[in-house]
């Protein structure tokens, strides 16, 4: 990258350069608001009494005796408020040696040859004396003087907190603006699906993150144009495959051997399901039925009535009503599924169906021989059987129920897991939310 191209603002670079540059300038005009405001170049605040009282002492202190107290009416009268008095050497039996601020000031205002002393305070009032270098003794009011500003409260303790505090705010915005548009690339990426639902990801911010987004889009479009292709290139496949078994099944009608003419038939019967079921697990990677108000409690009851019809132990338990939003006939066929399941392994069958907060949870169990621990996971891959305690022959199943009811779990925002059953048994449970995301409010 070249120098001016770093500094492009539609860059990532650009921007954090930018950044910089506008925290220095802005610095730099904190730091001119506190300088303007408090003024270190004006000149400094008239002396108080405490430095009066000193100057006067020095001045004192380098005349003569004859002419101090003419120098002591001149001072009392341009400080009245000093209250200046030459002490009488028995004065000095009332000075207590004290330490202050205002005190160490003028000891070092003095220098040597100078003795200050506080004196006893007398009506609320703070003396000072000072001791000319000959001995003679002066007192003076002094009051204490404005306190200089504490740290905390001075221009620099302001400039900082401006300083903290800009760099922070700017230090969280560009967090913001380059977390954003990866989060929405998260957003996005949990949410893809192939029917065309999602969003593309908005094309804006950096010239990096731009890039980034529309090859994300690309490549939203391939997958699904490639799984658009696969499904179609399969559901031909199947079209033309059911012509030529119709006419072998039609054919098998005419063999005289009783014995072959079966197996026949249930090998044909065993191809177009196999095919019905490969399609079926396709169709539902494109999530094309619509989301609507299902009563699922009368949903698990239809399906546990159609297979006692059929001479199967089948029982419902759980709430009378439970109304979730739902693909009814994906729904219907994943739980037909997982029942035909459980009464091909096991001679009785309970759906439970239980609702906790926004989460309902379906229970298939069977008293079945169950799967092991380490081949749980793989059974709901497609294609994959179950192990010889859960395979009576090989015209039991193509190992495609399990893995359609799981992308239809999944497709409705949910999971399906496999659980043992105690005694044994197996428990295949799918948890589904009660509303979608995208379901309209009735």
């Amino acid at each position: 990258m070249s120098l001016f191209g770093f500094f492009h603002l539609r860059s990532i670079g650009g921007q954090i350069a930018a950044l910089v540059v506008a925290s220095i300038i802005a610095l730099h005009l904190i730091l001119t608001g506190s300088f303007l405001i408090s003024r270190p170049d004006r000149a400094e605040m008239p002396p108080d009494s405490s430095h009066q009282l000193a100057n006067a002492a020095l001045l004192l202190g380098s005349a003569g005796a004859s002419e101090r107290p003419r120098l002591i009416a001149d001072i009392a009268r341009a400080f009245p408020t000093l209250d200046i008095v030459e002490l009488a050497p028995g004065a000095a039996a009332a000075i207590e040696d004290t330490e202050g601020q205002h005190l160490h000031g003028m000891r070092r205002h003095l220098g040597h040859g100078y003795k200050v002393m506080a004196l006893s305070p007398e009506g609320g009032e703070h003396r000072v004396g000072v001791q000319l270098p000959d001995g003679t003794m002066i007192a003076g009011r002094v009051e204490p003087g404005p306190r200089p500003p504490r740290f905390w409260g001075g221009p620099w303790m302001i400039t900082l907190l401006f300083v903290l505090i800009s760099v922070t705010m700017l230090g969280l915005w560009a967090a913001h603006a380059l977390a954003r548009p990866l989060s929405s690339f998260a957003r996005a990426a949990e949410g893809f699906s192939l029917d065309g639902t999602a969003e593309p990801l908005p094309e804006r911010g950096p010239e990096e993150i731009r890039s980034v987004a529309r090859a994300l889009n690309r490549m939203q479009e391939r997958i699904a144009g490639l799984m658009a292709d696969r499904t179609k290139m399969l559901a031909a496949i199947s079209h033309d495959l059911r012509t030529p078994i119709t006419r072998l099944r039609l054919r098998a009608e005419f063999i005289e051997d009783e014995g072959n003419r079966k197996r026949m038939l249930i090998d044909l019967d065993q191809m177009r399901t196999m095919l019905e079921s490969v399609l079926s697990l396709l169709r539902n990677d494109r999530r094309l039925e619509a989301v609507t108000l299902v009563d699922i409690a009368s949903t698990l009851q239809l399906i546990a009535d159609q297979f006692a019809d059929m001479g199967h132990t089948v029982h419902y338990d759980g709430p009378a009503s439970a109304t979730a939003a739902a693909r009814p006939d994906d729904l219907h066929r994943g739980v037909t599924n997982l029942v035909e399941n459980a009464v091909r392994y096991g001679a009785e069958v309970t759906i439970r169906l239980d609702v906790a907060g926004t989460k309902l949870t379906i229970d298939v169990e069977d008293d079945g021989p169950g799967i092991s621990d380490e081949r749980k996971q793989a059974m709901l891959e497609p294609f994959v059987r179950g192990d010889d305690a859960r395979n009576m022959d090989d015209t039991t199943g193509f190992g495609l129920g399990l893995s359609i009811a799981r992308a239809i779990a999944i497709a409705h925002g949910g999971e399906l897991s496999l659980h043992d059953r105690q005694p044994n048994g197996l428990i295949v449970r799918m948890q589904l939310p009660v509303w979608q995301p995208n379901c309209l409010a009735a």
